[in-house]
């Protein structure tokens, strides 16, 4: 079943991003802007078809790297003033087109914080609002002592064992583990000796047989680092308040997220990139987070889902170039200014926003690949 919902979970999160780009699509060609390509994932191209229209046609494609979508209108240069351009549009019309994304990805978490309130919502953040007149605990897990391990010394006992990093050390040789130290004092009865382990990886049980070393020669004769954490967690439930809680969770999470940016800046201001970086997720990040939160469940998949596009819609409000928000924000100052938007200027600008974020998006990658995998 874990399998199945990572599944759903990684189409959805797809989906967010076709759902973006779906309403710049929908967008133009209200605005009278033609749509020359609609393609699913980024190219390179696989397939492509002509779509014709009542009054144009364009070109929906399949594209390989399989990471969002895209929609390429024509003249989307602001100095193209050909009929049907993107540049010969009214400013009202630009405005709507850029910011048609983030208003379906808002709508989007919005309705799926709704469906949550109503079938259940997850606590996942403290005060987490609700109404509280409103709100039934319809599923709790008090908070239980557990012990997870944290890293897994390449080679060693629990490496060779099979025993990896985010695993909940159940038992060793037989005794409950509650606590990290009791993992010592049991390793050290049995130095030398092979002995069973039980652990939770996910939503199963799995039972592995471990070669403890004779001698701890500094690394323990387990040889793993461990942390202790609690495994509770609720799910609340709600009626005609769900709208308020939808909108509410939405101010809520939007605050959260501008907290986040704030501290990411300020690590990138006094120098300090990779903590900057984990303050974000990349594509590495998110699947690892997807992949944990499908084998609690369905609802826990798609708060994290709902979470994501609200994100997404945020991120691309803020003026940053090569974003929605950072188009917008250029073509708005360069009105204000009274000053043409050459082509090579507007791909001058957006250009260099795309390098930085490219860099940006290796940064993160790196920070993912050392916190979740290596």
């Amino acid at each position: 079943m874990a399998v199945f919902y990572l599944i759903i979970a990684i189409v959805l999160f797809i989906g967010l991003v076709l759902i973006h780009e779906w309403g710049h699509f929908v967008a133009a060609r209200r605005g009278g802007v033609e749509v020359e390509e609609y393609g699913i994932g980024f190219p390179p191209r696989v397939w492509g078809k002509k779509i014709k229209t009542k009054n144009s046609e364009f070109l929906f494609s399949v594209n390989l790297l399989p990471l969002g979508g895209f929609v390429k209108l024509k003249g989307e240069n602001d100095a193209d003033k050909r009929p049907g351009t993107f540049g010969a549009a009214p400013l009202s019309t630009k405005v709507k087109i850029m910011m048609a994304g983030v208003f379906m990805n808002l709508v989007t978490a919005l309705v799926l914080f709704t469906a949550l309130a109503w079938i259940g919502m997850p606590k996942l953040v403290d005060n987490q609002f609700t109404v509280a007149s409103d709100t039934k605990l319809v599923s709790e897990v008090k908070d239980q002592d557990v012990v997870r391990i944290a890293e897994v010394v390449a080679n060693g006992p629990a490496d060779r064992a099979g025993i990896k990093p985010g695993d909940q050390l159940v038992s060793l040789a037989g005794q409950e583990i509650k606590q990290t130290d009791k993992i010592g004092a049991v390793a050290k009865e049995n130095a030398g000796k092979t002995v069973e382990a039980v652990l939770k990886r996910g939503g199963e049980t799995v039972n592995s047989t471990v070669s403890l070393n004779a001698q701890n020669d500094g690394k323990g004769y387990l040889e793993i680092v461990s942390e202790s954490g609690s495994s509770g967690y609720e799910v609340r439930r709600s009626t005609w308040s769900a709208p308020v809680v939808a909108v509410g969770l939405t101010a809520q999470f939007t605050e959260l997220t501008f907290k986040g940016i704030g501290h990411a800046l300020k690590s990138l201001a006094v120098g300090n990139p990779s903590e900057a970086a984990e303050q974000v997720a990349g594509p590495v990040g998110i699947a690892v987070i997807l992949d944990k939160v499908s084998e609690i469940g369905l609802n826990f998949m798609l708060m994290v889902i709902a979470i994501i596009s609200l994100t997404l819609a945020i991120m691309n409000v803020l003026p940053i170039p090569a974003l929605d928000g950072g188009r917008l924000f250029v073509t708005l100052l360069y009105r204000a200014l009274k000053r043409p938007l050459s082509k090579e200027a507007e791909e001058r600008i957006h250009g260099t926003g795309f390098v930085c974020l490219m860099l940006l998006f290796v940064v993160i990658t790196i920070v993912d690949i050392n916190r979740f995998i290596l």
